[in-house]
């Protein structure tokens, strides 16, 4: 039977006294992001049990969602702030365990730089690009023309 190393640890004073900060002089990042990723989990857990009730309890379930639906769907602000949230905390969350994971697993700094760059400037896309997406979306669009539907 083979043992599982340990992740690497860091050598750094873990004290989290002296007003948020530790010996070192440093402050408590990783207490806030341990404290993120708790109260995120909380909140999406509402928002995503929210989102699949009123897609699929609500109205036809599965076979009700098309395109009029979503289009529906977000032509009301608090739908379309609830999706923003959705993504974005969805993503903040993501982010932060795949940098704890890179943290603990990426042995060189060089390499721990790297995938944490690439890591952050894939959340910054996807976060840009959902955000235009629910706040550029134009019902009026047939999504299988070019032609507006709305005329």
């Amino acid at each position: 039977m083979s043992d599982i190393a340990a992740p690497r640890s860091s050598s750094r004073a873990r004290n989290l006294k002296g007003g948020g900060r530790n010996r070192s002089g440093q402050t408590n990042f990783e207490l806030y992001s341990w404290l993120f990723m708790r109260l995120s989990g909380l909140a999406l857990v509402v928002l995503v049990l929210g989102h699949l009730f009123t897609n699929l309890m609500l109205g036809d379930g599965i076979n009700g969602l098309d395109f009029a639906f979503v289009a529906g769907k977000w032509a009301s602000p608090l739908w379309q702030v609830w999706d923003l949230l959705m993504l974005w905390l969805a993503m903040l969350h993501g982010t932060n365990g795949m940098r704890t994971i890179i943290n603990d697993y990426a042995e060189k700094d060089q390499t721990r730089f790297w995938l944490k760059a690439l890591l952050l400037t894939a959340s910054i896309v996807i976060v840009v690009l959902g955000t235009l997406v629910i706040f550029t979306f134009d019902p009026c669009l047939d999504p299988h023309s070019t032609l507006s539907v709305c005329q």
